[in-house]
Protein backbone atom coordinates (compact mmCIF):
# COMPACT_ATOMS: atom_id res chain seq x y z
CA UNK A 1 0.00 0.00 0.00
CA UNK A 2 1.31 3.63 -0.79
CA UNK A 3 -0.53 5.42 1.88
CA UNK A 4 0.89 5.34 5.06
CA UNK A 5 -1.63 4.16 7.69
CA UNK A 6 -2.49 5.34 11.22
CA UNK A 7 -2.28 1.66 13.76
CA UNK A 8 -2.61 1.81 16.69
CA UNK A 9 -0.56 -0.40 18.21
CA UNK A 10 -2.19 -0.93 21.92
CA UNK A 11 -6.06 -0.10 22.56
CA UNK A 12 -8.20 -1.89 24.98
CA UNK A 13 -12.13 -2.53 24.59
CA UNK A 14 -14.80 -3.30 27.18
CA UNK A 15 -17.50 -5.61 26.71
CA UNK A 16 -21.07 -4.18 26.84
CA UNK A 17 -23.07 -4.84 30.47
CA UNK A 18 -25.53 -7.33 29.08
CA UNK A 19 -22.52 -9.12 26.86
CA UNK A 20 -20.87 -10.38 29.84
CA UNK A 21 -22.37 -13.52 31.59
CA UNK A 22 -24.17 -13.94 34.40
CA UNK A 23 -21.53 -16.06 36.00
CA UNK A 24 -18.85 -13.31 35.98
CA UNK A 25 -20.80 -11.10 38.21
CA UNK A 26 -21.93 -13.11 40.50
CA UNK A 27 -18.86 -15.28 41.21
CA UNK A 28 -16.78 -11.40 41.17
CA UNK A 29 -14.97 -11.80 38.58
CA UNK A 30 -15.38 -9.03 36.34
CA UNK A 31 -18.46 -6.62 35.27
CA UNK A 32 -19.81 -3.29 34.06
CA UNK A 33 -22.58 -1.46 35.95
CA UNK A 34 -25.55 -0.98 33.74
CA UNK A 35 -24.77 2.60 33.53
CA UNK A 36 -21.65 2.20 31.85
CA UNK A 37 -20.45 4.09 34.64
CA UNK A 38 -17.69 1.86 36.07
CA UNK A 39 -15.62 -1.96 35.46
CA UNK A 40 -15.94 -3.79 38.88
CA UNK A 41 -14.64 -7.10 40.43
CA UNK A 42 -15.33 -8.33 43.88
CA UNK A 43 -13.95 -5.76 46.03
CA UNK A 44 -12.84 -3.54 43.45
CA UNK A 45 -13.98 -0.75 40.75
CA UNK A 46 -12.68 1.29 38.11
CA UNK A 47 -14.84 4.31 36.85
CA UNK A 48 -15.45 4.10 32.86
CA UNK A 49 -13.10 7.52 32.04
CA UNK A 50 -14.28 7.76 28.31
CA UNK A 51 -17.41 6.90 26.20
CA UNK A 52 -14.45 4.74 24.30
CA UNK A 53 -14.14 2.18 26.38
CA UNK A 54 -17.29 -0.06 24.43
CA UNK A 55 -17.34 -0.57 20.65
CA UNK A 56 -19.97 2.05 18.62
CA UNK A 57 -18.05 4.82 20.69
CA UNK A 58 -14.61 4.01 20.02
CA UNK A 59 -15.52 3.72 16.32
CA UNK A 60 -16.78 7.63 16.36
CA UNK A 61 -13.81 8.09 18.55
CA UNK A 62 -11.35 6.16 15.68
CA UNK A 63 -12.63 8.56 13.05
CA UNK A 64 -12.10 11.79 14.91
CA UNK A 65 -8.52 10.77 15.42
CA UNK A 66 -8.21 9.32 11.63
CA UNK A 67 -7.03 6.16 13.25
CA UNK A 68 -6.95 3.14 10.40
CA UNK A 69 -7.07 -0.16 12.74
CA UNK A 70 -6.11 -0.66 16.28
CA UNK A 71 -5.02 -3.54 18.00
CA UNK A 72 -7.58 -4.63 20.76
CA UNK A 73 -5.34 -6.46 24.14
CA UNK A 74 -6.77 -8.48 26.18
CA UNK A 75 -8.30 -7.08 29.98
CA UNK A 76 -5.58 -6.67 32.23
CA UNK A 77 -8.02 -7.76 35.02
CA UNK A 78 -8.79 -10.61 32.90
CA UNK A 79 -5.11 -12.61 33.28
CA UNK A 80 -6.98 -15.04 35.84
CA UNK A 81 -4.51 -14.39 38.63
CA UNK A 82 -5.80 -16.39 41.54
CA UNK A 83 -9.21 -17.79 40.65
CA UNK A 84 -10.02 -21.71 40.44
CA UNK A 85 -9.58 -23.45 37.31
CA UNK A 86 -12.36 -23.78 35.95
CA UNK A 87 -13.79 -20.11 36.79
CA UNK A 88 -10.04 -18.88 34.94
CA UNK A 89 -10.76 -21.22 32.09
CA UNK A 90 -14.54 -19.58 31.65
CA UNK A 91 -13.18 -16.00 32.14
CA UNK A 92 -10.42 -16.52 29.56
CA UNK A 93 -12.34 -18.21 27.24
CA UNK A 94 -14.95 -15.55 27.44
CA UNK A 95 -12.70 -13.11 27.04
CA UNK A 96 -10.78 -14.85 24.14
CA UNK A 97 -14.15 -15.10 22.27
CA UNK A 98 -15.16 -11.79 22.94
CA UNK A 99 -12.00 -10.05 21.09
CA UNK A 100 -12.78 -12.76 18.14
CA UNK A 101 -15.73 -11.69 17.54
CA UNK A 102 -14.73 -7.88 17.28
CA UNK A 103 -12.19 -9.15 14.73
CA UNK A 104 -14.52 -11.35 12.97
CA UNK A 105 -17.50 -8.32 13.01
CA UNK A 106 -14.92 -5.88 12.06
CA UNK A 107 -11.84 -6.97 10.21
CA UNK A 108 -11.07 -3.70 8.84
CA UNK A 109 -11.03 -1.91 11.70
CA UNK A 110 -10.04 -4.58 14.67
CA UNK A 111 -6.89 -6.73 15.22
CA UNK A 112 -7.36 -8.85 18.18
CA UNK A 113 -5.12 -10.20 21.04
CA UNK A 114 -6.27 -13.49 23.26
CA UNK A 115 -5.16 -14.57 26.81
CA UNK A 116 -3.63 -17.46 28.32
CA UNK A 117 -2.67 -18.90 32.34
CA UNK A 118 0.88 -19.69 32.45
CA UNK A 119 0.47 -21.52 35.23
CA UNK A 120 -1.47 -24.05 33.76
CA UNK A 121 0.98 -24.90 30.72
CA UNK A 122 -1.00 -27.72 29.14
CA UNK A 123 -4.46 -25.75 29.48
CA UNK A 124 -2.68 -22.94 27.71
CA UNK A 125 -0.91 -24.96 24.58
CA UNK A 126 -4.46 -25.93 23.84
CA UNK A 127 -6.25 -22.53 24.30
CA UNK A 128 -3.61 -21.23 21.96
CA UNK A 129 -4.13 -23.43 19.60
CA UNK A 130 -7.81 -22.99 19.31
CA UNK A 131 -7.34 -19.07 19.40
CA UNK A 132 -4.96 -19.54 16.20
CA UNK A 133 -6.27 -22.28 14.13
CA UNK A 134 -9.94 -21.84 15.22
CA UNK A 135 -10.35 -18.18 15.97
CA UNK A 136 -8.10 -17.11 13.53
CA UNK A 137 -6.26 -14.49 15.94
CA UNK A 138 -2.67 -14.50 15.73
CA UNK A 139 -1.75 -12.52 18.78
CA UNK A 140 -1.15 -13.69 22.37
CA UNK A 141 -1.24 -11.37 24.88
CA UNK A 142 0.23 -12.19 28.33
CA UNK A 143 1.44 -10.59 31.81
CA UNK A 144 4.54 -9.26 32.70
CA UNK A 145 3.85 -11.70 36.09
CA UNK A 146 1.40 -14.02 37.16
CA UNK A 147 0.49 -17.19 39.72
CA UNK A 148 1.34 -20.32 39.51
CA UNK A 149 -0.89 -23.27 41.08
CA UNK A 150 0.94 -23.11 44.44
CA UNK A 151 0.52 -19.14 44.79
CA UNK A 152 4.15 -18.01 44.29
CA UNK A 153 4.26 -15.35 41.65
CA UNK A 154 6.56 -15.52 38.40
CA UNK A 155 8.03 -13.49 35.71
CA UNK A 156 6.67 -14.55 32.46
CA UNK A 157 9.91 -15.45 30.94
CA UNK A 158 10.27 -18.16 33.95
CA UNK A 159 11.88 -21.29 32.03
CA UNK A 160 8.30 -22.71 32.99
CA UNK A 161 6.71 -21.75 30.33
CA UNK A 162 9.02 -22.45 27.44
CA UNK A 163 6.42 -24.83 25.73
CA UNK A 164 4.49 -21.72 25.32
CA UNK A 165 7.19 -19.60 23.77
CA UNK A 166 7.79 -22.04 21.27
CA UNK A 167 4.80 -22.85 20.40
CA UNK A 168 4.11 -19.02 19.60
CA UNK A 169 7.64 -19.41 17.80
CA UNK A 170 5.84 -22.83 15.70
CA UNK A 171 2.96 -20.37 15.14
CA UNK A 172 4.54 -17.22 14.26
CA UNK A 173 3.05 -15.57 16.62
CA UNK A 174 3.07 -11.79 17.82
CA UNK A 175 2.82 -11.46 21.87
CA UNK A 176 2.31 -8.71 23.78
CA UNK A 177 3.82 -8.36 27.36
CA UNK A 178 1.52 -6.09 29.07
CA UNK A 179 2.01 -5.25 33.27
CA UNK A 180 -0.96 -5.81 35.35
CA UNK A 181 -1.76 -7.11 39.29
CA UNK A 182 1.56 -5.95 41.28
CA UNK A 183 -0.38 -4.70 44.47
CA UNK A 184 -1.32 -8.74 44.75
CA UNK A 185 2.64 -9.46 45.41
CA UNK A 186 4.32 -6.24 45.65
CA UNK A 187 3.51 -5.85 49.76
CA UNK A 188 2.76 -1.74 49.81
CA UNK A 189 0.14 -0.17 50.48
CA UNK A 190 -2.00 0.94 47.41
CA UNK A 191 -1.93 4.96 47.76
CA UNK A 192 -1.74 7.78 45.15
CA UNK A 193 -1.89 5.31 42.06
CA UNK A 194 2.05 4.02 42.80
CA UNK A 195 1.48 0.40 41.20
CA UNK A 196 -0.21 2.25 37.84
CA UNK A 197 2.55 4.77 37.86
CA UNK A 198 5.80 3.07 39.68
CA UNK A 199 5.45 -0.47 39.46
CA UNK A 200 4.07 -1.49 36.22
CA UNK A 201 6.98 0.04 34.57
CA UNK A 202 9.44 -2.08 36.89
CA UNK A 203 7.45 -4.96 36.00
CA UNK A 204 7.82 -4.69 32.24
CA UNK A 205 11.85 -3.95 33.04
CA UNK A 206 11.60 -7.23 35.07
CA UNK A 207 9.71 -9.45 32.48
CA UNK A 208 12.45 -7.84 29.90
CA UNK A 209 15.41 -8.70 32.17
CA UNK A 210 14.23 -12.32 31.89
CA UNK A 211 13.82 -12.67 28.12
CA UNK A 212 17.13 -11.26 27.52
CA UNK A 213 19.03 -13.12 30.14
CA UNK A 214 17.52 -16.42 28.94
CA UNK A 215 18.25 -15.56 25.38
CA UNK A 216 14.53 -16.06 24.18
CA UNK A 217 14.58 -13.62 21.38
CA UNK A 218 17.18 -16.12 20.03
CA UNK A 219 16.01 -19.33 20.87
CA UNK A 220 12.37 -18.40 19.68
CA UNK A 221 12.98 -16.59 16.48
CA UNK A 222 8.82 -17.39 15.26
CA UNK A 223 7.86 -14.95 18.07
CA UNK A 224 8.13 -11.44 18.35
CA UNK A 225 7.75 -9.58 21.74
CA UNK A 226 5.96 -6.33 22.45
CA UNK A 227 6.45 -4.50 25.49
CA UNK A 228 3.95 -1.91 26.82
CA UNK A 229 4.74 1.79 27.78
CA UNK A 230 8.00 1.68 26.10
CA UNK A 231 9.13 -0.93 28.77
CA UNK A 232 10.02 2.66 30.02
CA UNK A 233 12.45 1.70 33.09
CA UNK A 234 14.07 -1.10 30.88
CA UNK A 235 15.31 1.78 29.23
CA UNK A 236 17.08 3.55 32.05
CA UNK A 237 17.96 0.82 33.30
CA UNK A 238 20.20 -0.93 30.54
CA UNK A 239 23.32 0.30 31.84
CA UNK A 240 23.24 -0.88 35.36
CA UNK A 241 21.73 -4.12 33.94
CA UNK A 242 24.93 -4.53 31.90
CA UNK A 243 27.61 -3.71 34.48
CA UNK A 244 25.59 -6.04 36.95
CA UNK A 245 25.90 -8.92 34.46
CA UNK A 246 30.19 -8.18 33.76
CA UNK A 247 30.37 -7.27 37.60
CA UNK A 248 29.28 -10.50 39.08
CA UNK A 249 29.16 -13.15 36.34
CA UNK A 250 28.82 -15.84 39.12
CA UNK A 251 25.25 -14.49 39.24
CA UNK A 252 24.62 -15.40 35.97
CA UNK A 253 26.33 -18.63 34.72
CA UNK A 254 24.77 -20.11 32.16
CA UNK A 255 22.53 -16.79 31.06
CA UNK A 256 22.99 -14.34 27.92
CA UNK A 257 24.58 -10.89 28.10
CA UNK A 258 21.78 -8.11 28.34
CA UNK A 259 23.26 -6.24 25.39
CA UNK A 260 22.75 -8.65 22.83
CA UNK A 261 19.05 -8.46 22.79
CA UNK A 262 19.68 -4.58 22.53
CA UNK A 263 17.51 -3.56 18.98
CA UNK A 264 16.73 -7.30 18.05
CA UNK A 265 14.66 -7.42 15.26
CA UNK A 266 12.08 -9.14 17.31
CA UNK A 267 11.88 -7.44 20.25
CA UNK A 268 9.49 -4.12 20.00
CA UNK A 269 8.25 -1.35 22.28
CA UNK A 270 5.17 0.67 22.09
CA UNK A 271 5.09 4.66 22.27
CA UNK A 272 3.39 5.41 25.11
CA UNK A 273 6.10 6.78 27.69
CA UNK A 274 4.74 10.28 27.88
CA UNK A 275 7.77 12.47 27.15
CA UNK A 276 10.05 12.77 24.49
CA UNK A 277 13.17 13.11 26.55
CA UNK A 278 11.86 8.82 27.28
CA UNK A 279 11.12 8.14 23.43
CA UNK A 280 14.54 9.75 22.64
CA UNK A 281 16.17 7.17 24.84
CA UNK A 282 14.05 4.04 23.59
CA UNK A 283 14.80 5.28 20.16
CA UNK A 284 18.54 5.73 20.92
CA UNK A 285 19.26 2.61 23.04
CA UNK A 286 16.58 0.00 20.92
CA UNK A 287 17.00 1.93 17.45
CA UNK A 288 13.68 3.25 15.93
CA UNK A 289 12.81 0.32 13.65
CA UNK A 290 11.68 -1.32 16.92
CA UNK A 291 9.12 1.36 17.97
CA UNK A 292 5.44 1.35 16.92
CA UNK A 293 2.94 3.37 18.23
CA UNK A 294 0.78 2.82 21.29
CA UNK A 295 -1.90 4.66 22.83
CA UNK A 296 -3.40 2.41 25.35
CA UNK A 297 -6.52 4.02 24.98
CA UNK A 298 -9.15 4.78 26.59
CA UNK A 299 -7.40 4.30 29.77
CA UNK A 300 -6.38 7.50 31.18
CA UNK A 301 -2.70 6.87 31.49
CA UNK A 302 -3.47 6.55 27.51
CA UNK A 303 -3.18 9.11 25.07
CA UNK A 304 -6.28 10.30 25.04
CA UNK A 305 -8.00 13.93 24.07
CA UNK A 306 -7.50 16.25 27.30
CA UNK A 307 -7.60 19.92 27.17
CA UNK A 308 -6.10 19.42 30.92
CA UNK A 309 -3.03 17.72 29.48
CA UNK A 310 -3.48 19.81 26.39
CA UNK A 311 -3.20 15.93 24.51
CA UNK A 312 -4.48 14.11 21.87
CA UNK A 313 -3.80 10.83 20.04
CA UNK A 314 -0.22 10.40 18.29
CA UNK A 315 0.86 14.05 20.21
CA UNK A 316 3.77 12.85 21.36
CA UNK A 317 4.86 11.63 17.56
CA UNK A 318 4.40 14.97 16.60
CA UNK A 319 6.26 16.55 19.26
CA UNK A 320 9.62 13.78 18.62
CA UNK A 321 8.96 14.77 14.65
CA UNK A 322 9.04 18.53 16.08
CA UNK A 323 12.19 18.27 18.36
CA UNK A 324 14.23 16.31 15.79
CA UNK A 325 14.22 12.91 17.74
CA UNK A 326 12.70 11.29 14.80
CA UNK A 327 12.05 12.10 11.00
CA UNK A 328 8.51 12.03 9.68
CA UNK A 329 9.20 9.11 7.77
CA UNK A 330 10.12 7.16 10.84
CA UNK A 331 6.76 8.56 12.38
CA UNK A 332 4.84 6.93 9.32
CA UNK A 333 6.69 3.70 9.76
CA UNK A 334 5.91 3.40 13.61
CA UNK A 335 2.30 4.03 12.87
CA UNK A 336 2.08 1.53 10.15
CA UNK A 337 4.94 -0.64 8.92
CA UNK A 338 6.80 -1.30 12.19
CA UNK A 339 3.06 -1.96 13.87
CA UNK A 340 2.72 -4.71 10.55
CA UNK A 341 6.12 -6.13 11.12
CA UNK A 342 5.67 -7.31 14.96
CA UNK A 343 2.00 -8.65 14.02
CA UNK A 344 3.37 -10.73 10.82
CA UNK A 345 7.00 -10.49 10.88
CA UNK A 346 8.50 -11.83 7.74
CA UNK A 347 5.56 -13.50 6.31
CA UNK A 348 4.40 -11.33 3.45
CA UNK A 349 1.30 -13.07 2.87
CA UNK A 350 -0.15 -12.01 5.80
CA UNK A 351 0.84 -8.29 5.49
CA UNK A 352 -1.03 -8.58 2.20
CA UNK A 353 -4.04 -10.40 3.66
CA UNK A 354 -4.24 -7.62 6.94
CA UNK A 355 -3.30 -5.02 3.89
CA UNK A 356 -6.61 -6.40 1.90
CA UNK A 357 -8.60 -6.38 5.59
CA UNK A 358 -8.19 -2.73 5.80
CA UNK A 359 -9.16 -2.10 2.34
CA UNK A 360 -12.60 -3.57 2.46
Amino acid sequence: MNKKLRINGHSHLLPYPEQIPDFMREKGIFWVDSQRKNMLQKGWSRPVTDSSFFLDEKLEWMDKYKLDHAVILNLSQLYGNGLRLEEMKQALRFQNDFNAKIQHDHPSKFTSGFVVHPGYVRGALWEIERCVKVLGMKLLCLPTHYMDTIGQWRCIFDEENEPIFELASELNLAVEIHPYDGEKFIKLQNTSWRFHLIWMLAQCADAYHFLTLNGYAFKYPGMRICFAHGGQLAQMNLGRRIQGFDGRPDLFEGKTHPRKSVGHPNIFFDTLVHDTGSLKLLVENQGAKQVLVGLDDPYPLGEMDSEKQSSYPGKIIDLAIERDIISLEQADDMWDEHVVRWLFGSDEAAKKTFYDRLKA
